[in-house]
């Protein structure tokens, strides 16, 4: 682990300890957002702590043609019980994902400064968001950072105010980018949720290969 000022580069993945942790410091400006997820690191931290620097080994991710979509969620996108709409209301889902009740989590490492600068990257066009309306309320959705040029959606954070609304978000983002022939979505660290998604841990060297 090592500190790192706002004017200082990345070190060196080798230097990341046993979880991951790769570097503190610097800030949450758009080029050193881009930079960072264009090198698999991403900030995870919370409200009075510096920027924590992340790159963890295995990685989580979910290749695009590998979603699962069960009998449950077939039946649900037919329904079309669900409107899907893309990058219409990304502050309310980053807001959502903030302030949303999660099993077994106190508190939320979406602070209001990543709030504020997840939104600066959404007005300049690296950030995305999914939103999931029932009845003309916003029930579900994600956002994350999409890396056009190599193909990797970035997946940040996703909520769900009511059953199977953040899965039709998920299950709808990954159809977009297969037919868009990505590469991947990173979902970073394993869940079970993602496993039963479809998505699968690998090295962190298989990862960055995709980067390159």
């Amino acid at each position: 682990m090592i500190f790192i000022t706002p004017d200082q580069p990345f070190p060196d993945y080798s230097l990341a300890d046993a979880d991951g942790l790769l570097a503190v410091g610097a800030d949450l400006s758009v080029k050193r957002l881009v930079d960072a997820y264009s090198k698999g690191i991403f900030p995870w931290y919370n409200d009075g702590q510096p920027v924590l620097w992340w790159s963890p080994d295995p990685r989580m991710v979910l290749i695009p043609e590998n979603i699962h979509v069960s009998k449950t969620m077939r039946k649900v996108l037919r329904e079309e019980r669900f409107k899907v709409t893309f990058n219409t209301a990304f502050l309310d889902v980053i807001l959502n994902c903030k302030r949303i009740e999660r099993d077994g989590q106190y508190g939320t490492w979406i602070t209001n400064e990543m709030v504020d600068a997840y939104l600066e990257l959404y007005k300049q066009g690296f950030a995305e968001s999914v939103e999931i309306w029932e009845s003309g309320t916003l029930v579900g959705g994600l956002y994350g950072i999409n890396l056009k040029e190599k193909k990797v959606f970035c997946g940040e954070s996703m909520f769900a105010k009511t059953s199977n609304a953040s899965k039709v978000a998920l299950i709808t983002l990954a159809q977009n980018l297969q037919k868009n022939n990505y590469k991947l979505i990173d979902c970073q660290v394993y869940t079970e949720h993602l496993e039963s998604m479809g998505a699968a841990e690998i090295s962190r060297a298989e990862f960055l290969s995709v980067l390159t």
